[in-house]
């Protein structure tokens, strides 16, 4: 079961779940692969390659994004967990933040700032402008 789903309280319900972009993930996936076509001969490096695209799995499951119909919820890291927590009444603004590469193959940060807290990055968010513009419609109703 997600992070999100068992941090649900009483009458929440989510209206919207982002995912990590596996663009985002493709710099640890092209290592993996690298690894895996010099490892003729060394079965050390056929290892290192299972790692990295272990590694690369592991942050794609273990990093949640949502918004409920009462607050915003981020979640990154599987062993190092850190959360974001922000009620949707003191979310201040979602900024999105994308590169080059992230406008091409969309994905980006999205930065949350609430009143009273610093902002949250959350960095390789898949469709970014989508989680914003879904947040901006449900909160102006």
């Amino acid at each position: 079961m997600s992070y999100i789903k068992e941090t649900l309280i009483s009458g929440e319900e989510v209206i919207y779940e982002g995912r990590l972009s596996v663009w985002f993930l493709l710099p640890r996936i092209l290592l993996g692969i690298l690894f895996l076509l010099f490892s003729v001969g060394f079965v050390w490096l056929i290892l290192v390659a299972l790692l990295i695209f272990g590694w690369a799995y592991i942050t794609y499951i273990s990093t949640e994004l949502a918004f409920t119909n009462k607050r915003v919820i981020a979640k990154i890291g599987f062993i190092k967990r850190v959360t974001v927590e922000l009620n949707i009444s003191k979310v201040e603004s979602i900024q999105v933040h994308q590169s080059v590469l992230g406008r091409i193959f969309n994905y980006g940060s999205i930065v949350i700032a609430g009143a009273g807290n610093p902002q949250a990055p959350i960095a390789g968010i898949s469709k970014p402008m989508i989680f914003r513009n879904k947040f901006m419609e449900y909160t102006s109703k």
